[in-house]
């Protein structure tokens, strides 16, 4: 199986009411856990990959290079995207496309308007010239992951609609209470701001920060429109945890595949769990 685009899967999920996992991989033993993953629930899912990860793996072509070995290696069948997750600027995303990524998304939320939607237009050229479909973000998704920070701002309905029609972007992360990282109390999103832009957007939309949301929310999340959750907090403390555990009971241990490999399976688990959740097993 080729890696593709997620602009199909997205559609797909948009149609029936279920939403395709973003888990996002920090080296090869996150590749493995989420590929076998979703070979086994037979469902489509996106790698995602921010740019402190990316480099910190060796280079955009190095993670592409890891995926399409550890999808030949574990004879993966089912649809797989590789995304860059919040890209900084047009020469990020081009760097991931150029590289083999099959979707970007361009994170100029933090810009002016006007500047988000120019910046936006001149990755969506570039993306679809190449078949990558494109994901960008209105308002500010709250806390801290992987450099990322900002306060919660809410998403702007009529702005959601005009970015969509301006640029041809393939799908859109409206902020809508949702936080990077870990939630202090219980989450707080904004269903009707939601259920608003989904009227008028015309996209799928994405969830960020989907750890730690209930399922109901979840699901509620999915009946309007969300198709695209992102993961990756809740692997990391999985797998930290294991670590811990196994290092804790054997303190003389020094082979990393001994607590690694472990750890593995945790986040495997942690996305069966989390497929099942939105819906997207059975789906591949």
């Amino acid at each position: 199986m080729a890696l593709e685009s997620m602009k199909d899967m997205l559609i797909k999920a948009n149609k029936n009411s279920y939403a395709v996992g973003q888990f996002n991989i920090n080296n090869l033993e996150y590749v493995q856990a989420i590929l076998q993953a979703a070979e086994e629930e037979k469902s489509p899912v996106i790698l995602g990959v921010s740019e402190g990860a990316g480099k910190y793996m060796g280079g955009f072509n190095v993670v592409v290079a890891m995926v399409k070995a550890t999808m030949e290696a574990q004879g993966t069948t089912v649809p797989v995207a590789i995304h860059l997750d919040h890209g900084s600027s047009f020469e990020a995303c081009a760097k991931a496309i150029h590289a083999g990524f099959t979707s970007v998304m361009i994170d100029a939320s933090h810009d002016p308007f006007e500047e988000n939607i120019a910046v936006t237009s001149k990755v969506v050229e570039l993306a679809h010239f190449h078949g990558v479909s494109v994901e960008a973000e209105l308002g500010t998704v709250g806390g801290e992951e992987d450099g990322v920070t900002g306060g919660i701002m809410y998403a702007d309905t009529n702005e959601c609609k005009e970015l969509v029609e301006r640029t041809g972007i393939d799908c859109l992360a409206p902020a809508l209470g949702s936080v990077h990282g870990t939630y202090q109390g219980e989450p707080n999103l904004g269903f009707k701001e939601m259920e608003e832009i989904n009227t008028v957007a015309g996209v799928p939309l994405v969830l960020h920060g989907g750890t730690g949301i209930p399922v109901k929310d979840i699901q509620k999340a999915i009946s309007y429109g969300t198709s695209k959750i992102n993961v990756n907090t809740e692997n990391q403390i999985q797998q930290t945890k294991v670590v811990r555990e196994v290092l804790a009971a054997n303190p003389k241990m020094i082979d990393p595949r001994k607590y690694l490999g472990p750890s593995r399976d945790a986040i495997k688990d942690t996305v069966i769990g989390k497929m099942r959740e939105f819906g997207s097993s059975g789906k591949a």
